[in-house]
């Protein structure tokens, strides 16, 4: 509540105002917590190294050298309204409705020692360190019993009860972390995604699917978007079974031009393919496989090691 307050008006409170601070108390809470149990085990031996990260994970770690040097800008002007606001954006939107939803698949159903996997664990140990000592002034006991509760991969782990969060400084950002050319391109790929997954949710609300996962829509997107996408797969950013993306200026009458984001029409369609059992998801080859008949050649793979 004191760090949502702007201390240069009259301060307010009330239930209201309460129940809108303790909303975002359990916004921050939940990541921090998610975090912890993504990282289950978690020790340095798995970290990747930054070259070797899909340019996803890169995104974070710029986004986190952005947000270190906006927050200590803040910090400088004693503005901490600014301050718990840029912390709870990257949270809600940066993490939770972005970052955290495109890579539960791969946390979950990749294998342990997968690239992708361990480079979204290594990238979600950076995020759970930073977070802890960026939050520790904002959610003081919260902060110090996620701080005693962190893995060994993440500043050594728990060291005894001389060990406190509130004795550390804020972290050092490494500046090669911050990429604006990828960021420009990232976000070019959020707006796009924005377009198809509002085309999903229409599709969702008409009860035509019940997930994202069961839909493959066709994409028609000016010259930008495409070359934005150019060697990633958009089906997994936008969490759908497929994505067949093609030029603006092929898109058919039927096709909806998005109303939030210029230079993008999507044609919604259900996907045909089965879908695997174990990763939840929908591919062609599932039912081909023959010791695995209800699995994806991934999930297949990973049973069987």
């Amino acid at each position: 509540w004191a760090m949502l307050s702007d201390y240069s008006e009259d301060t307010r409170i009330g239930k209201s105002i309460l129940q809108y601070t303790a909303d975002h108390y359990r916004r921050l809470r939940n990541t921090l917590r998610y975090l912890l149990g993504a990282l289950a085990g978690f020790e340095d031996a798995e970290k990747l190294p930054i070259a070797e990260m899909p340019e996803l994970e890169r995104w974070v770690l710029h986004r986190l050298a952005e947000l270190d040097k906006e927050l200590r800008d803040c910090l400088a002007r004693y503005d901490f309204l600014a301050f718990y606001t840029a912390l709870h954006t990257f949270c809600a939107n940066d993490l939770s409705a972005f970052y955290f939803d495109i890579r539960k698949d791969a946390l979950y159903c990749d294998a342990a020692g997968s690239v992708r996997r361990r480079a979204a664990r290594t990238v979600m140990a950076e995020c759970l360190h930073k977070l802890m000592l960026w939050l520790a002034p904002v959610m003081p006991f919260t902060t110090e019993q996620a701080w005693g509760l962190r893995p060994v991969g993440v500043a050594g782990g728990p060291q005894g009860e001389a060990d406190s969060v509130h004795r550390q400084l804020f972290p050092d950002v490494p500046g090669a972390w911050f990429d604006a050319a990828l960021a420009e391109k990232w976000t070019t790929i959020r707006s796009i995604r924005r377009a198809v997954t509002g085309a999903i949710e229409l599709a969702r609300a008409a009860k035509d699917i019940g997930s994202s996962s069961q839909a493959a829509p066709k994409v028609y997107a000016a010259p930008a978007y495409v070359a934005a996408l150019s060697g990633l797969d958009f089906a997994e950013i936008c969490i759908t079974a497929s994505i067949d993306l093609r030029p603006l200026a092929d898109a058919p009458p039927q096709a909806v031009l998005s109303t939030e984001v210029e230079g993008v029409a999507v044609l919604f369609e259900k996907t045909e393919h089965a879908r695997c059992e174990r990763c939840r998801s929908y591919y062609p080859e599932v039912g081909t496989i023959a010791d695995h008949p209800d699995l994806c050649f991934r999930c297949a793979e990973v049973i069987a090691a």
